[in-house]
């Protein structure tokens, strides 16, 4: 399968005139030949204005999948229903969990579903929930849930299940897309809470494959530690990538250090940025 992806919404925009940005992500997936998938929606305030400003018709897109429940990359869920017309939803059943962060000073935020079920289902949403990997079109799967199993990929430790800071959140729900190119695999990535390592080794655990040609999105590094950070820039050094498009929350850091290390594979997926495989 070959195929174009192209980042629609991200913090950052790149040479593309008109185009915004705002935290959070979303990318289309064009295979040749087949149906397009959006993955991920932002918070609402790009998406539809970018993919105009593109030529790209989210109206001819029938497919979404959600990485996880969080308001920046499910966001604009409800605004395109309402101007695209129904889609089928693949997330998992734990995305309309409560989400909050709490702040060093005790001030709780929202940061999960902005809508729920019921309005989104109202306005056209047909909600396929699966914890499971799964095939949702032809060469294209959806990790679900993926186990963690490294000692150092303990993630984003400011996140809760209440507002009160008493249940952290894990993010169990967090997953990845898994694209079967004739290059290799292509991981398309949200927001990657559940670890790149840990990610990477469940894809291979269900596949068997660790032929992994490229990676984009988020890796979340930027909200993680420094042991977490050294030990998956060593572990991605083994898999022999050829392009690593980081962007949202990789965080300016470990950004910089992956392109030093990586001078040849890092990219940066600004709004804009293709990939075709």
């Amino acid at each position: 399968m070959s195929l174009r992806i192209t980042v629609l919404c991200e913090n950052s925009v790149g040479s593309l005139s008109g185009t915004l940005g705002e935290h959070g992500f979303a990318a289309l997936v064009e295979p040749a030949g087949e149906e397009p998938l959006l993955f991920d929606t932002g918070q609402g305030a790009t998406l539809l204005h970018n993919a105009r400003r593109m030529n790209k018709d989210l109206a001819t897109v029938r497919k979404v999948a959600i990485s996880h429940g969080h308001y920046d990359h499910a966001g604009g869920l409800l605004p395109l229903l309402q101007q695209c017309g129904p889609k089928t939803v693949y997330a998992h059943p734990d995305i309309f969990a409560p989400r909050y962060r709490v702040k060093d000073n005790g001030e709780s935020v929202s940061i999960g579903m902005p809508h729920d079920r019921a309005a989104l289902e109202a306005a056209g949403a047909r909600f396929d929930l699966s914890p499971e990997f799964r095939e949702i079109a032809p060469g294209m799967f959806l990790t679900g849930g993926v186990p963690r199993s490294t000692s150092f990929e303990i993630g984003d430790q400011g996140l809760y299940r209440d507002c009160g800071g008493k249940q952290l959140d894990n993010t169990p729900d967090d997953q990845s897309l898994v694209l079967a190119t004739g290059k290799g695999l292509v991981i398309v990535l949200g927001c990657c809470h559940a670890g790149l390592v840990n990610t990477l080794d469940h894809i291979a655990s269900v596949t068997g494959r660790r032929d992994v040609h490229a990676i984009i999105g988020g890796t979340h590094l930027g909200f993680c530690g420094q042991e977490q950070l050294e030990k998956t820039v060593t572990f991605i050094k083994t898999l022999g990538v050829r392009k690593l498009a980081a962007s949202h929350c990789t965080g300016f850091s470990a950004a910089a250090r992956m392109s030093s290390e990586l001078q040849k594979e890092f990219q940066v997926a600004m709004v804009g940025y293709t990939l075709e495989v």
